[in-house]
């Protein structure tokens, strides 16, 4: 437990915590919507810090990022929370869990264990990052005085303000999980699109993004709806990669698995609007999973099942037309860069 950030107390010892756009305004003796965030004696604490739930070494391709650090492994935490309620949650053990639990892990601790397993960085992923951003912003700067990146997998429901304070950040896959409100308020426990759009903007302007959306059959996988995503990305930056992934059934859901030619559309929808960049997952073998040159078309990255199998740019550039290919290798330069800027 470590008194949390982002928080101000209120009257009769009550806080407002704004870490998240859920804003909760938690009374004494009381939890946040994350459940994971608690008032004692008129003070917020994070309960879930130290406590790792999960951690394993993972290609930096399975979280999915595909244009930044390739074929790099990346040690993947969490801590159990999350400010969603997604009925089709695949973590929901851990992202939905009735109390705090896990393993006494010190952030030093978890960089020790990703020097030790040769990673090339950290991920925050597997429940929502944010909610554990004391514990996660311990372990990153840990993580930077070793000389290992850091990336968060997230929903995109933090506040402008802990963006702000995310200097220890180095890019950020963020979840569009749908160009919907209704979507959001039905299937995500109460949550709104607009929050998470504002979320990309500003991660954008900090660090590199990559963007996924889960395509569930009859809930967020309709032509219009795939246009009108894809336009908003194409409108922020049509270099910005989009991954649309296949959705099994999971936790209260049970609507059959989305079909591989949902995905082909998806990409295809797409690039019609304009995306350089766009890949489909969770379907090993497709031509979604490749990198293409967006000039003369040629496969420059060869993926299967969100692993890296071949690489064909020279440095950045496609090696047959010599198109640059935002593609990022140094993390370094790029964070002393945003530093800088």
């Amino acid at each position: 437990m470590r008194e949390a950030e982002l928080y101000r107390e209120m009257p009769n010892k009550a806080v407002s915590c704004f870490l998240c756009q859920r804003r909760c305004y938690i009374k004494e003796g009381e939890v946040g919507f994350c459940h994971v965030r608690k008032n004692i004696g008129g003070r917020l604490y994070s309960l879930n810090w130290g406590k790792c739930v999960s951690y394993a070494v993972d290609p930096i391709e399975k979280k999915p990022f595909y244009h930044f650090m390739p074929g790099s492994r990346a040690f993947s935490f969490a801590a159990v929370g999350c400010n969603f309620r997604c009925e089709h949650c695949q973590n929901w053990e851990i992202s939905q869990p009735a109390q705090i639990f896990g393993q006494d892990i010190k952030p030093e601790e978890l960089v020790r264990k990703a020097v030790a397993t040769q990673s090339d960085g950290i991920a925050y992923t597997y429940t929502e990052p944010t909610i554990f951003y004391e514990y996660a912003k311990d372990t990153a700067l840990a993580a930077r005085k070793n000389g290992l990146y850091n990336v968060f997998v997230t929903n995109g429901y933090m506040t402008p303000d802990a963006i702000e304070k995310m200097e220890w950040l180095d890019a950020a896959r963020i979840d569009l999980k749908a160009f919907s409100d209704k979507f959001y308020k039905e299937v995500c426990g109460g949550a709104h699109l607009e929050p998470v759009l504002k979320s990309i903007k500003l991660l954008h302007k900090r660090m590199h993004i990559e963007i996924i959306t889960l395509l569930i059959p009859t809930l967020n996988d309709s032509e219009d709806e795939v246009r009108q995503l894809s336009s908003w990305v194409r409108e922020l930056d049509r270099d910005i990669p989009l991954h649309f992934t296949g959705y099994y059934p999971a936790n209260r859901m049970t609507i059959p698995p989305t079909p591989a030619s949902t995905l082909e559309r998806a990409r295809r929808i797409a690039m019609e609007e304009g995306l350089n960049y766009v890949y489909t997952g969770n379907r090993p073998g497709e031509i979604g999973e490749n990198t293409f040159c967006p000039k003369c078309k040629e496969k420059v990255i060869s993926r299967f099942g969100m692993e890296m199998v071949e690489n064909r740019l020279k440095k950045d550039r496609c090696p047959k037309c010599n198109f640059k290919i935002p593609v990022i290798y140094d993390w370094k330069r790029q964070a002393k860069g945003h530093k800088e800027g």
